[in-house]
């Protein structure tokens, strides 16, 4: 509060300059007139320079005056904004962090189920050529009792064409008997009476 008093004053003391400054002689104050000056004639022949034509805009912060308050103030804003920005850093960086870890543990976990899958197909795989040897050493049985089995029935046929044929012969043979002597068979006339 001092401070702002002190330029006050000062301010003061520059306004009661002012008037005593004013009271030049006029010979000199139409001298300034006729003639500009050097400042004069670069701020009339040039305007100021627009910020639509700059390549860059910088800018332009007003000065205060505020004293070692307002730069207090700065220098712990700058450092709160520092603070900030390593916080944000830091949090990006961790969340990189997190993100590269759970990346690896995805494709260790692909590959994982990658390589379990390739061993059980392979397991089935193995399974089914077993089955299929098995299946095909089954069927090969079968086959062969169906085999053994149509065997037999051909030699039993053949036994009862044996037994047929035998059978026709005596029966030839009898009915032969019985013409030559001409006397009729027992066991044909014992079924009729």
């Amino acid at each position: 509060m001092g401070e702002l008093e002190e330029k006050e004053v000062g301010s003061e003391a520059a306004t009661k300059q002012l008037p005593q400054d004013a009271e030049t002689p006029k010979d000199v104050a139409d001298a300034k007139s006729f003639f500009p000056s050097s400042d004069d004639k670069i701020s009339a022949s040039k305007p100021p320079p627009s910020d639509e034509k700059a390549l860059v805009v910088v800018s332009t912060t007003e000065k205060h005056s505020g004293g070692s308050i307002e730069r207090d103030a700065v220098l712990a804003r700058l450092e709160q904004e520092k603070k900030l920005a390593l916080i944000k850093a830091w949090e990006d960086s961790e969340k990189t962090k997190a993100e590269n870890k759970t990346y690896k543990k995805l494709s260790a976990i692909g590959s994982w189920e990658n390589t379990k899958k390739a061993s059980v197909e392979a397991q089935l795989r193995k399974i089914e050529a077993k089955l299929e040897k098995q299946k095909a050493k089954y069927v090969e049985k079968m086959k062969n009792k169906m085999a053994d089995i149509h065997k037999a029935a051909e030699e039993k046929r053949a036994m009862v064409e044996a037994k047929r044929g035998e059978d026709f012969l005596k029966v030839e043979e009898a009915a032969a008997k019985y013409h030559a002597t001409g006397n009729t068979p027992k066991k044909f006339i014992g079924c009729f009476g």
